[in-house]
């Protein structure tokens, strides 16, 4: 408790500061020193004791839409920083999605659906496998890697991207199907929302997003330490927070006119695509993934729980 104390002396600034800057005039967030002395403190511990300076520690973060990934991880970045002295990068697999371009060809060759940012097979793997492989050799070389407008719903121009200078100490993937598991062909047939069923009524888009899962995907998560889970109590929540979300988006978007943010009727629809990967995770995530962290109707931590 007394080192619980004493961290949360050091990053209590920095980590408020940061909590200020994602909160709107209608939203804030509430039990801010429950959250990090609970929960967030703690897993920076778990996480410190296992990283290893010689070669980078890999934690993916995976949760829902709208259930926090990006404020919980920033949060991470910011105690492990501060407090621990890590090199920390962070990353959302969103920040991977393929070109307009790419995902219209893409939309051509095999199925329409892929036009749609989000499931497997609409991000660029390749670029994340090899960031993997050079920032485990002993010399390290500078990486750029891709950042995503979602407000254009292409990449941001190359002056844009991430740099990374130097050889992290932990690396943070996060995004809403990472460690995703693919699932069998019996489950697969059956269409589970309106979309699936008048879209994808010869499984082609169903059978293409299970295979990205079973094979590019599943290399790619084989390289994470750890996972953490952020669960949500059901699917209905998760469009809720959605919204909420693509509002925010539009708040801060300043050329309005350009935008490509969604109304209610497209985030619904667009979530459609997500729900198979979401529900099969809600069900199996917690059996494999290292820490669970429960979330309650509001949007808060309400539980913690680490596998062995």
């Amino acid at each position: 408790m007394k080192v619980t104390e004493e961290c949360f002396g050091k990053v209590k600034k920095d980590c408020f500061k940061f909590i200020k800057s994602q909160e709107t005039s209608t939203e804030k967030f509430s039990n801010k020193n429950h959250m990090l002395k609970s929960f967030l403190i703690p897993i920076c511990f778990w996480i410190a004791k296992k990283a290893d300076r010689k070669k980078p520690y890999f934690v993916g973060l995976a949760g829902g839409q709208g259930t926090g990934k990006t404020t919980i991880t920033s949060i991470i970045k910011i105690i492990l920083e501060r407090y621990f002295k890590l090199k920390v990068f962070k990353i959302s697999i969103d920040d991977l999605y393929k070109t307009r371009k790419e995902r219209l060809n893409l939309s051509k060759k095999i199925h329409p659906m892929l036009m749609t940012r989000g499931v497997p097979g609409t991000h660029d793997i390749k670029i994340m496998l090899d960031f993997f492989k050079k920032s485990k050799r002993k010399n390290y070389k500078k990486v750029k890697l891709p950042s995503f407008n979602k407000a254009i719903d292409d990449r941001f121009p190359k002056k844009n991207w991430y740099k990374i200078n130097e050889k992290p100490d932990v690396i943070i993937f996060e995004g809403w199907c990472v460690g995703a598991k693919a699932e069998s062909y019996k489950t697969l047939k059956k269409a589970i929302n309106s979309l699936e069923k008048a879209n994808d009524q010869n499984l082609v888009w169903r059978k293409y997003v299970n295979k990205q899962l079973k094979t590019k995907y599943k290399e790619l998560y084989s390289n994470l330490n750890c996972m953490i889970y952020l669960k949500a109590k059901n699917f209905s929540l998760l469009q809720k927070w959605r919204l909420k979300q693509e509002n925010k988006l539009w708040l801060k978007s300043k050329n309005k006119i350009k935008h490509k943010i969604m109304s209610k009727g497209d985030v619904i629809n667009f979530m459609q695509t997500y729900q198979r990967i979401t529900q099969n995770m809600f069900k199996n995530a917690p059996k494999y993934f290292s820490i669970i962290l429960n979330l309650n109707s509001n949007h808060q931590i309400k539980s913690i729980k680490y596998n062995k």
